[in-house]
């Protein structure tokens, strides 16, 4: 079965790609809600995670301190390595689970940072990168959510999306029906190029 990542940048528009792919009865696997998961459906992860990053990482109910684990990992870049080490290949045999039970021509994964690690290389066939202009963008965030627009620039310049492993750049910035015009287009039509790509 044909696996495409469906990656692009915070206020890009890469969730409204996958929501209209969900609607056409494409299965998705959302890496960062699929990831988060584990924490609580493993329950060896937070432990080790304790251990490996010497430091506790739980409320006092036993639960995890996501924004005790957020602070580290954002403010301490080895530490961050650390937990990607351990959280990474369980996220990859999650995925090679989930992807066992789905029955489609073909699966999305939405990630917006799979492209950007050496681990999940080779676990899908072809990389659609959504994108829109920084104001644009930003736009867009500012309007659903509290952040501010220094919080969000700095999250944009933090993400990485390296181009050689992009084979499909999707543009977003113009309205909803044209998204959704050019979904259709690209994973629905034989003869755009993505669609030539996962024919060869």
């Amino acid at each position: 079965m044909r696996s495409i990542l469906v990656t692009g940048g915070i206020g890009s528009g890469k969730s409204a790609v996958c929501n209209l792919l969900r609607e056409r009865g494409i299965p998705v696997y959302d890496c960062d809600a699929r990831t988060k998961g584990l924490y609580e459906s493993v329950p060896t992860l937070v432990p080790q995670l304790e251990e490996a990053l010497g430091t506790p990482l739980r409320r006092a109910d036993g639960t995890l301190d996501k924004v005790c684990l957020a602070s580290l990992i954002f403010s301490d870049s080895e530490a961050r390595e650390t937990l990607e080490g351990i959280v990474y290949p369980l996220a990859l045999e999650d995925y090679q689970s989930w992807l066992s039970q789905q029955e489609a021509p073909f699966v999305i994964i939405e990630s917006a940072l799979m492209l950007s690690k050496p681990l999940f290389d080779g676990i899908y066939d072809a990389a659609v990168l959504v994108d829109a202009p920084v104001e644009v963008r930003l736009e867009r965030v500012l309007h659903r959510s509290n952040t501010s627009r220094e919080d969000i620039l700095h999250r944009m310049e933090a993400q990485s999306f390296p181009l050689e492993k992009v084979d499909v750049v999707l543009p977003n910035e113009g309205t909803k029906e044209e998204l959704k015009a050019a979904v259709e287009h690209l994973f629905f039509d034989e003869n755009s190029y993505l669609c030539k790509i996962l024919e060869d």
